[in-house]
């Protein structure tokens, strides 16, 4: 099918796309900061405040539990009050929240803190990825958007890097580890300052001068509101998400990203534990750890080259199937030499990149914008129950089922994650974002 040419859809790349590309790509840095620097952290923070196996994993899981909260909230709060506001908004919480965690003095504190930043890395989902999406031209829109999810790995490679160096200073070095995500957070905010508002947000509110004075900004003075294609005007609520079609889009997004997510944040959050446990010890846990999430980067970066010559379809399928057997396999022998079980985790680390990429392109694509940021907000916050749960299970899991359990369970979960997309995946290369977000268009 040949599609229509519009100057805003099929407009060149320019300098404004690629630094909106990189300031929102903040968020995800943090996120994977945030969530993976407390594995490194674990090994002072329990002999010190006495951490027991449970604590141990509500710690880990506060995070994730926020951003439950924080993404549906700031989804809301995004397509209610606009884009823009938001943007800065949520990154000065996770800098204030981050410092205070220097003083926490007991499990319960921590706890709250790690909880509050979680709703603020949570509620940037939804409001970064809904301002790119809704710039952005189609034939890039599915790799910047997924390169979002490369960020992630950066940030969680660099809390690895940090935490091992601030482990070597002292008692204290888990108190630094946990305050330092200030730093890159007050970076962000300073760069994201100026940021236009999404014309299309202000479109869907009646603000057609305003919309045309950003287009104009934006893509040239030639181009206008004009060119702002057309959207369906329906279901334009949160409650029809769930009542119309686009209710079954949401089921897919929602248990596709859970099964996803579940076994890589366990692996995260208890990376050092799970590569310990499979007899990497001296120093090599973290290591390994931290070549692993160097991988799940190189995963993400070739998923981002094949999105749209594969197609998104195909490519959530071989992600789930692939990235399933190589934990399946871990699971059946854990006691395999060191190198067999590195390779396998490597394995694992680069083929779920095309799961991971398409967490931001499908819900971007697949919603209107009168409700593109609550539904990406709900089926974060969905996926984040699965992923929770999971990592508060898995120090309970390792002691009760032992690694090689703990492993065939997470590879049940990506191997469903298979046999869902087969059935429900949808296929949006190459649309319009209006089109792809039609009920008509995208069958």
């Amino acid at each position: 099918m040949t599609q229509a040419v519009n100057r805003l859809d099929d407009a060149p790349l320019s300098r404004f796309h690629k630094k909106l590309a990189l300031y929102s790509s903040g968020g995800p840095f943090l996120d994977g900061y945030v969530l993976s620097v407390i594995g490194v952290a674990m090994v002072q923070i329990t002999p010190q405040l006495g951490l027991s196996a449970s604590a141990q994993g509500l710690i880990g899981a506060s995070s994730l539990i926020g951003i439950f909260f924080g993404a549906f909230a700031g989804g809301w709060l995004t397509d209610r009050f606009g884009r823009q506001t938001l943007y800065t908004v949520d990154l000065i919480a996770i800098i204030g929240c981050s410092v205070a965690q220097f003083w926490a003095t007991d499990p319960v504190w921590l706890f709250v803190l790690r909880l509050l930043i979680g709703m603020a890395v949570g509620a940037d989902y939804p409001i970064a990825t809904s301002l790119l999406a809704e710039f952005t031209p189609r034939r890039y829109r599915g790799p910047l958007l997924g390169g979002l999810v490369v960020m992630w790995f950066v940030g969680a490679a660099t809390s690895y890097v940090v935490g091992e160096w601030l482990l070597t200073t002292g008692d204290d070095g888990w108190r630094w580890m946990l305050a330092s995500a200030a730093l890159p957070a007050t970076i962000i905010v300073l760069l994201r300052l100026g940021t236009p508002e999404s014309p299309r947000w202000l479109a869907s509110q009646g603000r057609h001068a305003e919309a045309d004075a950003v287009i104009k900004q934006v893509y040239g003075a030639d181009a206008s509101i004009a060119d702002l294609p057309e959207e369906e005007r329906e279901n334009v609520d949160v409650k029809a998400i769930l009542r119309s079609g686009y209710g079954g889009r949401m089921l897919y997004i929602s248990v596709f990203w859970t099964c996803s997510v579940i076994p890589l944040f366990a692996v995260y959050a208890f990376g050092p534990a799970i590569l310990g446990a499979l007899n990497l010890e001296g120093g090599l846990e973290h290591v390994g750890s931290a070549f692993i999430t160097v991988l799940f980067l190189v995963g993400c970066v070739l998923a981002l080259f094949v999105v749209n010559r594969m197609g998104r379809r195909p490519l959530v399928i071989h992600s789930f199937v692939w990235s399933g057997l190589a934990l399946l396999l871990l699971g059946l022998f854990p006691g395999a030499p060191t190198v067999v079980i590195m390779a396998l985790f490597g394995a694992y680390a680069v083929v779920i990149g095309g799961t991971q990429i398409l967490q931001w392109i499908y819900p971007n694509e697949l919603f209107p914008t009168e409700v593109r940021g609550s539904a990406v907000g709900l089926a974060s916050s969905a996926s984040r129950i699965g992923a929770a749960v999971g990592t508060y299970l898995v120090p309970l899991a390792l002691a009760g089922w032992g690694v090689g359990g703990t492993m065939l369970a997470a590879a049940a979960i990506s191997l469903a994650g298979a046999v869902v997309s087969v059935l429900w995946a949808p296929e949006t290369r190459g649309l319009a974002l209006h089109e792809s977000a039609s009920l008509k268009e995208n069958r």
